[in-house]
C-alpha cells in the first residue's frame, strides 16, 4: 500500500475539521433527503448506499477478478457527458464491468435511461473515512474516474490509501471556483494532488487546477463534444414539430428556478407571429411549479406529457402526435432525457442557467444537433466552450430579456443568418470531437497497470 504523504499542520487540522462536520451533518443530511423527497421521491430510496451500502447486485464475490472500472458522475449533466466515455471503455474493455455512481435521482435516473442493465450502479457514499472504506471494500475498483467538477477530500485520500488510481476526467475549474478554491492554501494543494491525473478540458482549466496542486494534468478537450442525440430521439423530435406545424419554434433548454420568469418576459415581447416557446426546466420537481407559472401569465399552454403521452414504437422513433392546437403558446417539456428531441423540434435553442449568475448550462448538445445558439451574460461553468461558439458564429450572447427577444426576432426573420448560425453551429461541434478516444487512451493505460500491479511477481517464490 502506498500510504498517503504526510500532511501540512495547517492541512491535517482542516481535515480534521471537515471529518468532524460531515459526522455532524450527515444525520441532517437524511432529513434532508426525506425533504426534497417531497417534490422527488428517489432521494427517499437507497439511503443505505449513501452510507456505504451495497446494492444487492452490486456486491462482489472475493473470487470475482474480473476488473472493476468505477465512474462518478455526480447528476443529469455529468452523466450524459460520461455517455460516450462508457461506451468506448465497454468496446475497449469487454472483460471490465462498469460501476456508475451519483449523488442525485436524477443522475441515476439518467444512468438507467442510458444503460439500462449493461452497468452496475450505485450513489456515492458521504465523505466520511469509514463509509467510503466500506464501499472501496466491496467493490474493489480497478481505476476511478471521478467526472468534472467532484472534489471529495476523504474519498481522494481513502483511494490513495487503498492504491485505487483515481483520476479527475473531463475537469473544469472556472475562475470564480479557482478563486474560492484558492483561499484554502496549501489544503488544497494536498487535496488536488491526490488524484492520479488530471484530464482537463481546456488549458484555462489545466492551468487553474495545475495552481491548486493537481498533478499530471493534461490537456484532452470536452467529452461533451463526443455526444450525440440518438437517432430515434431525433425522429421524435422531428414528429413532434410535424405535429406543430411551421410556426417559428424556440426551445428555453435547462431552464432554472427564477429564469422561466425571464424567459416568458421575453417570449411577451418577441412580436413574432404564431411564434412557439418549448419550455424545458432543469429540473423535473419543479414541472408543476412552471406549469402554474405560465398559468399565472394567461399564456395558454400544453405539457409535452399530455400532448404526446405514448412513447413512440420501439426502433421507429417516429410516431406523429395529434396537431398542436395553434392557440398553444407555450410547451411545458415536463420529460426526462429528451433535450435532443426538442432540440430536432426547434429553430433556435436558448440555454438556460445563464440570465442569471448560475453559470450557463452545455450549449454543445445543442450546436451539434446544429440549431442556433443564444446564450445570456452567466456562462462561467462553460466559459471557453460559450465564447468559441461565440466566436465561430454559431451562438449570440444576450445580456438580459429585452436582448433575448430581440435576438430571437432577428434571427427568426433573417432566414439566411438563421441557415448560416445551424452550418457554423453543426461545424463547430464537429471540429472540437475526440476527447474521448484521448481520454480511452489515458485511462486504459492506468487500467493496465492497475491490473499488473495485483499480480504476483513472476520473480517470487
Amino acid at each position: 500500500m502506498s500510504g498517503a504523504a504526510a500532511p501540512s499542520a495547517s492541512a491535517a487540522v482542516l481535515r480534521v475539521v471537515y471529518r468532524a462536520l460531515w459526522w455532524i451533518v450527515a444525520p441532517l443530511a437524511v432529513l434532508r433527503l426525506f425533504i426534497r423527497s417531497r417534490k422527488e421521491r428517489g432521494y427517499r430510496e437507497h439511503i443505505g448506499e449513501r452510507f456505504g451500502g451495497i446494492p444487492a447486485r452490486g456486491a462482489r464475490s472475493a473470487g470475482d477478478l474480473a476488473p472493476l472500472i468505477w465512474v462518478h458522475a455526480v447528476s443529469v449533466g455529468e452523466t450524459r457527458a460520461a455517455q460516450p466515455l462508457i461506451l468506448a471503455l465497454q468496446k475497449a474493455h469487454p472483460e471490465a464491468r462498469i460501476l456508475l455512481t451519483h449523488m442525485t435521482p436524477s443522475g441515476r435516473a439518467t444512468g438507467i435511461e442510458l444503460f439500462g442493465d449493461r452497468v452496475l450502479r450505485a450513489y456515492l457514499p458521504y465523505d466520511l473515512p469509514i463509509l467510503v472504506r466500506r464501499f472501496l471494500r466491496a467493490w474493489r475498483p480497478s481505476l476511478g474516474i471521478v467526472m468534472e467538477t467532484e472534489v471529495w477530500p476523504t474519498l481522494i485520500d481513502e483511494c490513495k490509501r487503498a492504491d485505487v488510481p483515481l483520476v479527475l476526467t473531463n475537469a473544469r475549474m472556472s475562475a470564480r471556483s479557482f478563486r474560492r478554491a484558492a483561499r484554502f492554501g496549501r489544503a488544497v494543494r494536498e487535496v488536488f494532488g491526490g488524484f492520479t491525473r488530471v484530464l482537463a478540458q481546456t488549458p484555462s482549466d489545466a492551468e487553474r487546477l495545475s495552481a491548486l496542486g493537481a498533478r499530471n494534468v493534461a490537456v484532452l478537450g470536452n467529452l461533451k463534444f463526443d455526444m450525440s442525440a440518438p437517432p430515434e430521439l431525433v425522429a421524435r423530435g422531428h414528429a413532434w414539430r410535424a405535429a406543430i406545424g411551421e410556426r417559428p419554434v424556440w426551445v428555453a433548454a435547462s431552464t432554472r428556478e427564477g429564469e422561466e420568469t425571464l424567459v416568458l418576459r421575453a417570449f411577451a415581447a418577441l412580436n413574432v407571429p404564431h411564434a412557439l416557446l418549448i419550455l424545458v426546466p432543469r429540473h423535473p420537481q419543479r414541472f408543476d411549479e412552471v406549469s402554474a407559472l405560465i398559468a399565472s401569465l394567461g399564456l395558454t399552454s400544453a405539457r409535452r406529457s399530455v400532448w404526446a403521452p405514448k412513447p413512440v414504437a420501439a426502433g421507429s422513433g417516429a410516431d406523429v402526435p395529434e396537431p398542436l392546437p395553434a392557440s398553444v403558446q407555450v410547451l411545458l417539456g415536463d420529460s426526462m432525457g429528451e433535450l435532443g428531441a426538442y432540440y430536432a423540434a426547434a429553430d433556435l435553442a436558448f440555454i438556460g442557467g445563464s440570465l442569471l449568475p448560475l453559470g450557463g448550462q452545455n450549449l454543445i448538445e445543442a450546436c451539434a444537433a446544429g440549431v442556433p445558439v443564444l446564450i445570456g451574460p452567466h456562462t462561467f461553468n462553460f466559459t471557453q466552450a460559450t465564447n468559441d461558439a461565440i466566436a465561430a458564429g454559431a451562438a449570440l450572447r444576450v445580456q438580459d430579456p429585452q436582448e433575448l427577444a430581440r435576438g430571437l426576432r432577428e434571427i427568426f426573420t433573417d432566414k439566411t443568418r438563421r441557415l448560416s448560425m445551424s452550418a457554423a453551429a453543426s461545424a463547430f461541434a464537429a471540429a472540437h470531437r475526440g476527447a474521448t478516444a484521448r481520454t480511452v487512451s489515458v485511462l486504459s493505460a492506468l487500467l493496465e497497470e492497475s491490473e499488473a500491479a495485483k499480480q504476483p511477481s513472476a520473480l517470487s517464490d
